[in-house]
């Protein structure tokens, strides 16, 4: 893909992202108490496409400006936008809701643990879509988690995902129950051409195994 065409995405992919008029109010308070003139705000993800991420906001004033972040103008500020959390942004919507102590700022990222896969995404994408956003949450309960190691065109039974288990499903006796009613069921229903899901994991090692 040419730097154009990367520039094009990211500008269309950014609109996606939203701060409430309540928002940006708040925002642009907050802002004015700095006594910094052109002071902004920052917005990235840490340990972004994982378990652990976390959506994020700081000051950013004129001197601290990222040359690579992409700059969302509102009425009264400026947001710039980390460009490699741009994916993880999408359909992010920050706002302020009001209580009787104040108010909170919220920040709501539904893609911020794993970035939303577009209608050209291969298989493999599609696959590990699901599993970190559906099925992977799930198992977290037990300390496990699910990945895909490869998508096979098996002669007798069709395309076939070989998934490893890990954490607390490594070793769970339960593991074929949960394979087959959890998430091979879920599987098909997101990627209906999928015919088969099949566990590669050595399940004679149960030590830290949730079930035994």
């Amino acid at each position: 893909m040419s730097t154009e065409n990367i520039s094009t995405a990211v500008a269309e992919e950014i609109p996606n992202l939203l701060i409430t008029p309540n928002a940006q109010e708040y925002l642009k308070d907050l802002l004015e108490k700095q006594n910094t003139p052109g002071i902004a705000v920052r917005i990235f993800v840490e340990n972004a496409g994982t378990p652990r991420a976390e959506c994020c906001m700081a000051y950013s004033a004129p001197e601290e400006v990222v040359p690579t972040d992409y700059k969302q103008e509102y009425p009264d500020f400026a947001a710039h936008i980390d460009a490699p959390s741009i994916p993880y942004l999408l359909d992010a919507v920050i706002d302020y809701n009001k209580d009787r102590f104040g108010g909170q700022l919220t920040f709501r990222a539904p893609n911020s643990k794993v970035p939303r896969v577009g209608p050209d995404a291969s298989i493999e994408e599609r696959i590990t879509y699901v599993l970190q956003s559906e099925i992977n949450p799930g198992l977290a309960g037990h300390g496990g988690n699910c990945a895909l190691v490869e998508v096979l065109e098996d002669e007798e039974h069709g395309l076939t995902a070989v998934l490893k288990f890990g954490g607390g499903c490594q070793g769970c006796s339960a593991i074929d129950v949960t394979l087959k009613q959890g998430v091979e069921t879920t599987l098909k229903q997101h990627v209906p051409e999928l015919s088969r899901v099949v566990d590669q994991t050595d399940h004679s090692q149960a030590d830290g195994a949730y079930f035994k």
